[in-house]
């Protein structure tokens, strides 16, 4: 049986860039800017005063209700100020600045030894984890379903080009891992498990598969984009398919990303909170690319200057090339969802240079839409600025995955288009 979904693209990889790079941690400056928006939903409410003493895991941001996450320091040192900044997706969010004593005294929660279900999801949330794949909604919410869920799904198919940090993780922290991924089947009440990850990780496949387990199943899935999309995952491996407008509970599957599942082990049985992450530095441009472990607050410019960044770089992108957010200063600081920074030549973007031309009707946007949507259409919608066609044509679907763009022969913005097309869709209430 071939694990895959219909439709997608297949980029250039550029894995081979950083992919035999060994995790390393990141060396951290004298004073970090700790965003209190990691994450969707309301931004942590800061518990800490200026001329406060912190360590490193003091709670330092309070989630602000329901869907929100706790925010913890990353150093030990004092607190400095605040200041309101731009983070890596264009929001002007409040941080908290702290001054590093290079000491990296620890105040970690008490690890649970045999915990039970709600006590696992509790420590989640306690934790401030949330989805480490680069979407950042807070795990506790996806951990209390509406509906019954039987299968938990761990999504290490990083499908986007250049970026190999779950790769390293799934060498170097198999184990933990699988530990993680055990504490979320107690949490959820399931009994089926399956890790998802590419087929073109054949050493990654084995070292999971050494630990996994009966209770855990290994599934290599063919190399496509985007095969870590939630709703490709999911069919990929159960068949199943999540309607418009659905979560993937109401099919009965939760999807979490392995670094997710890393992050629950080291909350449960370490009592780590969420202050670091595995993050890849790439690109042609990067004279030093690799894996590190990064603490959040550390700027982008701290992470270009290290990491050696020539003149060529021509676009700095937060994420990967696909669904990534290109950067218009290196100001922003790390946070949970930084998966990677990338600093790219014309070589790399020469398709940028391209002018936008007519739509020549071809369909290959259509063709390969891993959702079955027809972007060229709904371009034209938002063009008119029909919110009710845009809304027929399933707009709302859209994954905004960039594969429509990627194929485009006529340089169309497609994936701008589906954003617009949501909004239109929203502001007209249609």
């Amino acid at each position: 049986m071939r694990f895959t979904f219909k439709r997608g693209v297949h980029p250039a990889g550029y894995k081979e860039l950083t992919k035999d790079i060994a995790l390393v941690d990141f060396p951290t400056s004298d004073v970090v800017s700790i965003p209190l928006s990691q994450h969707i939903g309301a931004p942590a409410a800061p518990v800490v005063e200026i001329g406060a003493a912190v360590k490193v895991g003091t709670l330092i941001g309070k989630a602000a209700g329901f869907v929100s996450a706790n925010v913890y320091s990353s150093v030990s040192g004092t607190v400095k100020g605040f200041e309101t900044k731009r983070t890596a997706i264009g929001s002007r969010v409040s941080h908290v600045v702290i001054e590093n004593d290079g000491q990296y005294e620890e105040a970690f929660l008490e690890p649970l030894l045999s915990p039970t279900r709600d006590e696992i999801k509790a420590r989640i949330a306690e934790a401030g984890i949330v989805g480490m794949g680069g979407a950042t909604f807070p795990t506790h919410v996806k951990f209390s379903p509406k509906t019954p869920v039987d299968v938990l799904i761990i999504n290490a198919a990083e499908c986007e080009p250049y970026i190999t940090c779950d790769y390293r993780l799934c060498l170097e922290k198999a184990k933990e891992i699988v530990e993680g991924v055990k504490y979320m089947m107690i949490a959820l009440d399931v009994k089926e498990a399956y890790i998802g990850i590419e087929d073109n990780k054949p050493d990654a496949i084995a070292t999971l598969n050494e630990v996994a387990g009966d209770l855990i199943r290994v599934v290599p899935l063919v190399t496509k984009y985007p095969q870590g999309a939630e709703k490709q995952l999911i069919y990929s491996i159960t068949k199943r398919v999540v309607p418009e407008g659905a979560l993937p509970a109401e099919v009965g599957c939760v999807v979490d990303n392995a670094h997710t599942a890393f992050a629950i082990y080291e909350a449960v049985a370490l009592g780590k909170p969420s202050f670091m992450r595995a993050m890849t530095v790439s690109g042609m441009a990067c004279e030093r690319p690799g894996n590190f472990w990064v603490r959040n607050g550390v700027t982008y410019e701290e992470i270009a200057s290290y990491c050696g960044i020539t003149d060529q770089a021509k676009k700095v992108i937060s994420g990967g090339p696909m669904m990534g957010f290109a950067q218009a200063d290196l100001l922003p600081s790390c946070g949970k969802g930084t998966s990677s920074l990338l600093f790219l030549t014309d070589d790399e973007i020469s398709d940028g240079d391209k002018p936008i031309s007519a739509c020549i009707n071809c369909a290959s946007c259509a063709s390969h839409c891993p959702m079955h949507l027809m972007p060229m259409f709904i371009e034209r919608a938002v063009d008119a600025e029909d919110a009710a066609e845009a809304k027929k044509l399933h707009a709302l679907s859209c994954l905004e995955c960039g594969c429509c763009s990627y194929v485009c022969p006529a340089c169309r913005p497609l994936v701008t288009s589906m954003r617009r097309a949501k909004k239109l869709i929203k502001e007209k209430g249609v």
